[in-house]
Formats: C-alpha cells, structure tokens, sequence
C-alpha cells in the first residue's frame, strides 16, 4: 500500500465531528470511514494519505479529543496490509 491510515476514537459524535474538523485542517488527508457503537457513544474516525500527513493529522485528533477529555485510543498505520482494507470496508 502507498498510502496509510490514522484512527481516532472518542466518546460521541459530538466531540468526533470536531476532532475530525481538526484533524482534516491539519494534514492533507481524506476522511475515509466512522464506525459508531454504543448508540454512538464511542465514535472511531479514519483518515486515509501519505504517512507525514496522517501523523499530522492524528496527532491534531488526539491533541484536540485530549483537550476535550473525549480520548479513547489514537492509532498510525504505515502501509496497511491489504487485509486491513476488508476490516475497515474500504
């Protein structure tokens, strides 16, 4: 894969559609998939681009969901295996 992915998870989708609005100022990276559980009280964000970005873009997330106390888990993947891809419904 040419391209990597970056996962923020927060507690609702209010703080989740704010994290994101940072998060895609940040870096340039596509928002790819929201997977929502608990009735979306824990919201997970993807975004998809090239590594630089994407740690941009996380790091921006997890600076913003800390500072709303909302921080669940934030992750970087370089160069996802292709099986990944299935998992997320990309």
């Amino acid at each position: 894969m040419d391209f990597s992915l970056g996962l923020i998870e927060v507690s609702s989708l209010g703080h989740a559609i704010l994290v994101l609005d940072d998060m895609l100022k940040t870096g340039e990276v596509e928002f790819v998939a929201t997977e929502r559980k608990l009735g979306g009280r824990l919201v997970t964000l993807v975004v998809k681009g090239d590594l630089s970005s994407v740690k941009a873009s996380v790091d921006a997330g997890r600076a913003a969901a800390q500072g709303m106390d909302c921080l669940k888990a934030a992750e970087v993947i370089a160069r996802p295996h292709h099986e990944i891809l299935k998992f997320l419904h990309l």
